[in-house]
């Protein structure tokens, strides 16, 4: 699975309130890996929330986006000194925070767990429709696919984006459209950097989801009366052996 396309930034801001003016600095790592070539470090300026110029450690030079930055680029490609020292901020900042960022947090992941549930389509071609819920999964990158009878679907599939959770964690949904068979099998699969091998989860249609919900609330029901029926039992028979028969005359 391709690694996601990463930043981290540090920003330098310098207020000058007298005339309401703002200058700014802004140092970010672009990167996708931890080797240094996957790297690149931009340093930009700013004036009044316009872009000046930029160094990128990619072209090695300074680049002008306005009359004065133009001047300035210039000025700094002309000086040896200056590239040197601004060059040499890649390996200083960001090739060891990018590193720290790996070990800290991004070779981190956390295995999803799904749930396979069948609803009502709203309309269309199809007389059924299956949902699988993919939760608390990081990172990011995942991919959902639906099989049928061994064969993956490629119709009659919508997914969701992958949604934030706010604390860290994704999750994402996918929609298969389709007209039941007899004897068929359907599955949801998962792959995540997190999984060795592919997340299969089979969908069972032997019957509806709301009979199973039934029959489960119906057997813990029926569970809990005779757990309640042989505690009365073994309740009556302790009483009975320390109760003392008075003969009648």
């Amino acid at each position: 699975m391709a690694s996601s396309f990463l930043s981290f930034s540090l920003l330098f801001i310098s207020l000058y309130t007298a005339d309401g003016f703002r200058s700014y600095s802004l140092a970010s790592c672009d990167f996708n890996s931890t080797d240094p070539k996957d790297i690149e470090l931009i340093h930009s300026e700013y004036f009044n929330k316009l872009e000046i110029y930029r160094f990128s450690s990619s072209l090695g030079k300074f680049v002008g986006y306005t009359e004065y930055g133009v001047k300035q680029a210039e000025y700094f490609n002309n000086d040896p000194s200056i590239l040197a020292q601004i060059s040499a901020e890649k390996e200083r900042y960001c090739v060891t925070t990018v590193g720290l960022d790996y070990q800290a947090a991004l070779t981190k992941s956390a295995e999803p767990y799904v749930v396979l549930h069948s609803v009502t389509p709203s309309g269309g071609k199809h007389s059924a429709m299956l949902v699988c819920s993919v939760f608390d999964f990081y990172p990011k990158n995942i991919k959902v696919s639906w099989l049928r009878d061994g064969k993956e679907v490629t119709s009659d599939v919508t997914s969701t984006d992958e949604l934030a959770d706010a604390d860290w964690y994704y999750q994402i949904h996918s929609h298969l459209e389709y007209t039941p068979r007899s004897g068929e099998k359907i599955s949801c699969v998962v792959e995540h950097a997190s999984l060795r091998e592919p997340l299969v989860t089979d969908w069972d249609p032997s019957m509806p989801e709301s009979e199973r919900n039934k029959i489960a609330i119906g057997a813990s029901g029926l569970i809990l009366g005779l757990v309640l029926s042989l505690a009365g039992f073994i309740y009556y028979k302790r009483k009975a052996r320390g109760r003392i028969l008075v003969p009648s005359n």
